[in-house]
């Protein structure tokens, strides 16, 4: 099932008209446009099964929440899906997003535990030509361009500063995606295209899953 321009159309609205009175007005739209992304996420989750072994897709509700947030805002102007890796040895998820002019296939490492955060570090520390190689490939330059995600000023705590890796080290993140417009997610082919972005992603996320689940001998965890 493709992305469909009521959907778009619906996001477009909501985020104009932000209150809930409104939502309640338009009660069918948002139905008819949770339902349509249903099927979408059916859609890749069934080609990205033939490429990885997923435990399933999680389509994140609308609603906001607020308690902590200074923005009141009751409903995101987005969609989100998140598909889950099977299995301990794969690390690394897949995400889907669709918002009007900023829809973006994304994955990566959002908030590496402490314990997988040094154990990356300790990697960039002691080699960073497998990772260098990878992000320099054209496959991944041409879908993602660059390594992305927050990142320290400066050397953590106990990493020289004049480490080789230091631009790697001092990341806290390891975040990848790629943007896609109104016109791409619109097309009948979106989805096959959502999966061929997550496939480029998996020499990345098979060389961190390698690094986290074995020591810093290369042994098996």
């Amino acid at each position: 099932m493709p992305v469909l321009p009521t959907t778009l159309k619906f996001l477009k609205d909501l985020e104009r008209n932000n209150n809930r009175d409104w939502f309640l007005a338009h009660k069918a739209q948002y139905e008819n446009a949770t339902e349509n992304m249903k099927g979408v996420l059916n859609e890749v989750l069934s080609g990205l099964n033939k490429k990885d072994v997923i435990e399933g897709g999680k389509l994140f509700r609308i609603y906001r929440d607020v308690r902590f947030s200074k923005d009141k805002a009751p409903y995101k102007n987005h969609y989100g899906i998140h598909f889950v890796r099977a299995g301990k040895e794969k690390r690394g998820g897949y995400y889907l997003q669709i918002q009007p002019g900023e829809s973006f296939v994304g994955g990566g490492f959002w908030s590496p535990s402490p314990e997988d955060l040094k154990r990356i570090r300790d990697e960039f520390a002691y080699d960073t030509s497998p990772i260098r190689k990878i992000l320099a490939s054209k496959s991944f330059i041409s879908n993602f361009g660059k390594l992305e995600g927050d990142e320290l000023k400066t050397a953590p705590s106990g990493y020289e500063r004049d480490n080789p890796g230091i631009d790697l080290i001092r990341k806290k993140q390891f975040l990848i995606s790629r943007k896609f417009k109104d016109k791409e997610v619109l097309d009948p082919g979106f989805h096959k295209e959502v999966v061929k972005t997550f496939e480029a992603m998996r020499p990345f996320f098979d060389y961190m899953s390698e690094v986290l689940t074995t020591n810093t001998d290369g042994e098996k965890k």
